[in-house]
């Protein structure tokens, strides 16, 4: 609320017009008259607009308001500043303990106690529109849901608090409700606090629909999650290390490899392993050091997988060859490649090498 003409006429000294107005509404007997009449400025201001008054007439009125609200400055002293500091932390702490309390009391199925975080008229609104207001209706409607949701488990993973006065807190962030036998279903929430003789509670808890997860196709990769995590080869004189990790989403699967020499990296790459939803089949990109890239499409049969690929070396030659990858156990996976060509000129075969999960750091 006010957002571009709040900023461009009525600067506001210790917060935005928008928080000035909660506060307004949770607590009105905290705000000063100099913010009263702002956010009186700003309602003229309003009007004026929807009835396209001149800006001469929106300047007039807002610059009225301002001199109206003019008081003296006053300062706080270093202790002041220091109590206020550590009575903000205290509140903070007590709030974190009531959002606990509140996790706490939804996983034991205790709709009384969860209504007893609310103000005697604290409210509830829904994603759908639905109000449930006064702390007999909330503990009624808790009390309704658990008889269809008997194991439902709240989680609040992400959440931030905010104090916008000495009695009025802002709560944001995201809840999730698991349910055995169901996905978890997630939703982005805002409460408000205000602190009453009895504590800290809830006077107003909105929630919205969480935003559409991104498109994932783990689905169509999840066989070679078998790849995850650190693996070597420590045979002769040549030591092969590679990591393999998901992008966010698991849309992707990341392949680093490093070839050492004498324990010097004589050669390094990556490779991106990606679901091709034209084509309908797992594909492969490599690029190396030395400048070379390549491509591949992977197939499986059980525990074998074989990637086709094709090749453009640093000079501009082009190659192919075939992989294959033997999946012996969770720890151990034989590699070897086949059917080497460059420029149509056959090349030796490489391997088996045996390649082992490295342990945990």
């Amino acid at each position: 609320m006010g957002g571009h003409y709040s900023r461009k006429f009525l600067p506001l000294r210790r917060s935005s017009l928008a928080v000035a107005c909660i506060v307004a509404a949770h607590e009105p007997q905290s705000v000063d008259f100099q913010t009263s009449a702002q956010i009186q400025g700003f309602f003229v201001l309003e009007r004026c607009l929807m009835e396209r008054s001149s800006l001469f007439v929106m300047l007039a009125v807002v610059m009225t308001a301002q001199i109206n609200a003019q008081e003296p400055v006053r300062t706080s002293s270093a202790d002041t500043a220091t109590a206020s500091v550590a009575q903000k932390s205290e509140d903070e702490i007590a709030i974190r303990k009531a959002i606990d309390s509140y996790v706490t009391a939804f996983n034991q199925g205790d709709a009384k106690a969860l209504a007893a975080h609310f103000t005697e008229r604290g409210e509830m609104l829904t994603p759908g529109g639905g109000r449930v207001q006064g702390r007999a209706a909330i503990e009624e409607n808790f009390a309704a849901s658990f008889k269809t949701a008997t194991q439902a488990k709240l989680e609040v993973p992400e959440t931030r608090v905010e104090l916008l006065s000495p009695t009025v807190a802002m709560e944001t962030g995201t809840a999730r409700v698991i349910t055995p036998g169901s996905e978890p279903s997630d939703s982005l929430y805002k409460a408000v606090h205000v602190k009453t003789a009895e504590g800290w509670k809830l006077d107003s808890v909105r929630e919205e629909g969480a935003p559409d997860a991104a498109p994932s196709h783990f689905e169509k990769l999840q066989n070679l999650e078998w790849m995850v995590g650190r693996w070597s080869d420590t045979s002769d004189a040549t030591n092969i290390e590679s990591t393999c990790r998901w992008t966010r989403n698991r849309n992707f699967l990341v392949h680093s490899f490093k070839v050492y020499v004498h324990d010097q990296i004589d050669f390094e790459g990556t490779q991106v392993i990606g679901w091709d939803p034209a084509a309908e089949t797992i594909r492969s990109w490599t690029f190396d050091s030395d400048g070379g890239f390549g491509a591949g499409r992977w197939s499986n049969d059980g525990n074998r997988w074989t990637v086709q690929t094709l090749n453009v070396l640093p000079d501009g030659r082009r190659g192919s060859s075939t992989n294959i990858y033997e999946v012996v156990d969770g720890d151990t996976v034989r590699y070897r490649s086949i059917g080497r060509q460059v420029d149509g000129e056959l090349l030796p075969s490489v391997g088996p090498v045996t390649l082992v999960r490295a342990a945990q750091e």
